[in-house]
């Protein structure tokens, strides 16, 4: 709030903060400012019990014309007390000043306090026939359905259905390329790691199948025999020679010489 002021003139002012049916609250918005929308009727004021609280519309009120409904609403309701605790709340108003100074018109907003809440209630209707009227138009419209099926006279064609989507059909030409993957002879395929393992120490299963073009399954079986997979870092999950396989290649040298 820019250049504004506050107004706490009316700070001391005790208020009710009333919680009202959504039906009345449209009732209330659509209402001129000078229109009296209803009055509040106490009785029973006994020292040291609760008074009987009611409220009561206005015939005006009820014959505007709501946003949402023009359905006929109950006239009476009953106010509720509720719990109110220590908490501090006060209602709060807002409008725009207009004032000229130095012949300059300038527009500012005023906040005024209108006062502290010292009650809350909450506002029942009472049972009447025209709030069983109101519940039982609540529940009709609550049950129609959103989505309906509606009967066409002519075929109508706003999309073409798609039987397969451009990357499924794809990954099965690619598929169907390359074929399924044979399995090598067991020597062969040992060959190809042990050669593999001659350039890199570590290897990833995705890796070595690239390599040696064999079925998971099949290839991790040889890996077992001539291979350990590592569980801890800094090689987790990792593919490692057998140290009985690590120097094969001098081993068979020797054995020839």
């Amino acid at each position: 709030m820019s250049g504004g002021s506050l107004d706490v003139s009316k700070a001391g002012n005790a208020l009710w903060l009333v919680k009202v049916p959504k039906y009345v609250a449209d009732k209330w918005d659509n209402a001129p400012g000078s229109l009296d929308v209803g009055k509040i009727k106490v009785t029973n004021t006994i020292p040291g019990k609760r008074p009987d609280i009611s409220l009561h519309l206005s015939e005006a009120v009820l014959c505007l014309d709501g946003e949402k409904s023009n359905e006929p609403i109950p006239k009476s309701f009953k106010l509720d007390v509720s719990h109110f605790t220590s908490q501090t709340m006060v209602a709060l108003s807002e409008h725009r000043m207009s004032y000229n100074p130095d012949a300059v018109v300038q527009e500012t907003d005023r906040l005024a306090i209108l006062g502290k809440i010292s009650q809350k209630l909450e506002c029942r209707p009472i049972g009447d026939q025209v709030y069983m009227d109101l519940k039982k138009q609540a529940i009709r419209k609550a049950h129609i359905p959103t989505r309906q099926v509606q009967k066409l006279d002519k075929v109508v064609q706003n999309f073409k259905p798609i039987s397969d989507h451009k990357h499924n059909i794809e990954y099965n030409e690619k598929k169907k390329s390359e074929g399924k993957k044979a399995r090598d002879d067991k020597d062969a395929v040992m060959a190809m790691l042990f050669k593999a393992f001659e350039k890199h120490q570590y290897y990833n299963i995705k890796d070595l199948v690239t390599l040696t073009k064999q079925p998971v399954v099949y290839l991790k079986e040889i890996l077992k025999e001539v291979c350990n997979y590592n569980l801890k870092h800094p090689h987790k999950n990792m593919w490692e020679l057998k140290p009985e396989y690590r120097h094969y290649k001098e081993q068979e040298d020797n054995e020839t010489n």
